[in-house]
């Protein structure tokens, strides 16, 4: 009696502590689409993309602005996903540009994006950039504002 007692005792432990995930506080990891250090604008801002039309026309549009064509096969709009296209501001230098993503949270309608903080390499290029670049997140993920977070 008194181990089937402990044995339902463990399985209502076992159940309690289980927590599941709220929309308030969800995570994942994104990809990013593409990234250049030049083309942005010369304020942080973001933009939903909707479709594969938008897609092209934004990464077009980013590379004209600095005075270059694609460089990049424009990739397919993802059914799954959500696409934001997030300029950085300006920066004195130029090599400024977003390679990864850790991390993408959501919390109060703000979507949290996690990215290597920028190393200087010593020696850098002085001259004024816009860096840029579009990701995905879950398409099930509302926001109405983005914060980029940099870490180690």
């Amino acid at each position: 009696m008194n181990k089937l007692l402990i044995l339902c005792f463990a399985i209502i432990m076992s159940c309690t502590n289980t927590t599941a995930k709220s929309s308030t506080d969800m995570q994942t990891k994104g990809d990013i689409l593409a990234s250049e250090s030049q083309g942005g604008t010369e304020q942080k801002s973001f933009k939903i993309i909707k479709d594969q039309q938008q897609l092209e026309s934004e990464i077009t549009r980013n590379f004209a602005a600095s005075g270059m064509q694609p460089v990049m096969k424009i990739p397919d709009f993802p059914k799954d996903k959500k696409l934001v296209l997030y300029n950085l501001g300006t920066f004195n230098s130029g090599d400024h540009k977003v390679s990864a993503i850790k991390s993408i949270s959501l919390k109060d309608n703000v979507l949290y994006v996690e990215i290597p903080e920028y190393e200087s390499g010593g020696m850098a290029i002085q001259v004024m950039s816009n860096p840029w670049f579009i990701f995905s997140v879950p398409s099930n993920y509302q926001f109405n504002s983005v914060e980029l977070k940099y870490s180690k």
